[in-house]
């Protein structure tokens, strides 16, 4: 069977597919040396690999831990005549490759693409072949060198602290596609609920002058249909809907969507859900929304950044819900778009974010490294319901350049004016850049917690913990992290140090309920995520371990979370 054989796109889908997932030839090049040896014609590989997995980690066959500053990959692969056939193209797709990636089909370069977290596309048609073709790709991962992000991966050999195994090459699917001449290349939808309408901007290839036709359904009845001539190479449609169904927290009511470019036919979905923030509230569809968050930072014991099945993405959503959370900071990591389907589905409301740790941006060469993904992430990811915000950055320097976190916020709200923004979550917001001012707290003491933010309720700025900065901070981003491993108590690391774990589970339990009470009794206080989900390697705060048994009665920390917050009552 093939790892991850689902289609990785499932909100841009087509028939017409093959999944190049499994069994690659490998090569870790530590000299950088082999685009002069020619590893893309007839180069030797000495070992085999299993993608989507990165070498680190065990579902790979290889657990090469160490620091590979370049790896290499080889496959062959049958092209069909049909798709070889002129007036067809083949695109070869990549889910994520970490970090500056090179390709070559048959001995002929193909392009280069820098970023190691977001899907990117190539044409291979002018290299591929009827019968046998030969696939190699490239990536160089320079993560010590503070000029590319890379979230939670370690910077030293060992895992530490906060930081853990990393991630190199290849590390979600890797497919191809065949389509038309003309095709359908990205598209962004925009829901309006004053309008009952669902408005699609469409950029095509090839296709100045063709029709593309956009059906919508619900339940399987079709709602609303539309369409519109491509001029040069973009479409605009406003499909107006024969009923109302809302996406909401809880319940992902979702369309389906079927768009057809004269024969390029994609199979999508939508939801129709408003976003907004005011009166220091979140507010969904008009209603507000009291966001219970957990830290979800998408490590696996045997995949490391990669799932190993995709059950695994809809448990952990899952696990969350049981435990009494609306949805996830999904945190240093850009989430696979299968997982952000399933948040669609379940209704389970997230915050894009990107993996800036690692990343000096007072440097200048950072742009480069972070800007150019940035944007396609938000292009990925634009359509997904389930996302009602972008946080970009996380637990920045003091010392930043603001001209780059200016640009990040001035192009997010270009793309993007519809959901929230926050321009760098904890320590250091910059004037006028976020919508919503949080901070992080990881104080382990309840009545300290409580009293420290209680100015808040009579409208009052705090002080932050990590830099002196007067504001109203209304969602509390990251709090808890209580350390406990009861089955090694003496292992790992988690907040508050050693002289801060809990003696007992019901000493946790008193804790957790009185941190988490704390916020929801404060009248000043909207949203809060709590640190984390698992735990990650020695990294023992997680409400599951690492394995993802529960640590505590589910029920008991559901109690807990679900009590009815202040402004709830209002």
């Amino acid at each position: 069977m093939i790892a991850r054989p689902e289609y990785p796109r499932p909100q841009f889908e087509r028939k017409n597919w093959m999944n190049l997932n499994g069994e690659w030839l490998f090569e870790i090049d530590h000299g950088r040396s082999g685009k002069q040896r020619k590893l893309y014609e007839n180069g030797e590989f000495s070992e085999k690999i299993i993608v989507p997995y990165c070498p680190e980690s065990k579902l790979s066959g290889l657990s090469h831990v160490d620091f590979m500053e370049c790896v290499w990959y080889k496959r062959t692969v049958e092209i069909s005549e049909e798709w070889a056939k002129s007036g067809r193209r083949t695109i070869l797709n990549i889910g994520a490759c970490d970090f500056e990636t090179e390709v070559w089909v048959n001995g002929k370069y193909i392009d280069r693409h820098i970023g190691g977290y977001v899907s990117f596309a190539m044409d291979i048609t002018k290299a591929v072949k009827a019968g046998e073709n030969t696939i190699v790709i490239s990536a160089v991962d320079l993560l010590r060198s503070q000029t590319q992000p890379g979230g939670k991966q370690c910077r030293q050999y060992y895992s530490k602290g906060c930081s853990y195994t990393r991630t190199t090459g290849i590390w979600q699917t890797v497919w191809l596609e065949n389509v038309p001449d003309h095709y359908i290349k990205r598209t962004k939808y925009r829901a309006s609920l004053e309008n009952e309408s669902l408005f699609i901007e469409a950029v095509c290839e090839n296709a100045d002058g063709k029709t593309l036709t956009a059906t919508a359904t619900f339940g399987g009845k079709v709602v609303g249909t539309a369409s519109s001539k491509i001029t040069n190479k973009t479409a605009m449609l406003e499909v107006k809907l024969s009923e109302m169904h809302l996406w909401s927290v809880g319940d992902g009511q979702l369309y389906d969507l079927v768009l057809d470019l004269e024969g390029d036919v994609v199979n999508s979905y939508f939801g129709m859900r408003k976003v907004e923030y005011k009166n220091g509230k979140t507010y969904i569809n008009g209603k507000p929304v009291y966001q219970r968050l957990i830290l979800d930072q998408g490590f696996y014991p045997d995949g490391i950044y990669t799932a190993p099945t995709e059950q695994d993405l809809i448990d952990d959503i899952q696990r969350s819900i049981d435990m009494g959370f609306n949805g996830a900071r999904l945190h240093q990591k850009v989430f696979e778009p299968r997982f952000l389907y399933h948040c669609d589905k379940m209704g389970y409301i997230v915050w894009g974010e990107h993996a800036n740790w690692g990343l000096d941006i007072a440097r200048f060469e950072s742009w480069r490294g972070f800007i150019p993904e940035w944007q396609e992430i938000i292009e990925r990811d634009f359509n997904h319901p389930a996302i009602i915000g972008w946080c970009p950055l996380n637990e920045t320097q003091q010392n930043q350049n603001r001209d780059f976190v200016k640009m990040l916020a001035d192009m997010t709200r270009s793309y993007d004016p519809d959901r929230l923004y926050i321009d760098a979550s904890g320590w250091t917001h910059q004037d006028n850049l976020t919508d919503i001012l949080d901070i992080h707290d990881y104080e382990q003491d309840p009545a300290k917690f409580r009293e420290h933010y209680l100015p808040l309720e009579k409208g009052e700025p705090v002080v932050f913990t990590r830099y002196p900065q007067g504001g109203l901070p209304t969602f509390m981003s990251e709090f808890g992290g209580i350390w406990w491993d009861p089955s090694n108590p003496d292992r790992g690391w988690g907040y508050g140090g050693v002289a801060g774990r809990p003696q007992s589970e019901e000493e946790f339990i008193e804790r957790y309920r009185g941190l988490v009470t704390a916020m929801l009794e404060n009248k000043g206080i909207s949203a809060f995520c709590y640190t984390q989900l698992t735990d990650v390697e020695q990294e023992v705060n997680g409400l599951y371990t690492y394995d993802r048994h529960p640590k505590f009665p589910v029920e008991v920390i559901r109690e807990i979370n679900t009590q009815k917050a202040a402004i709830e009552e209002e």
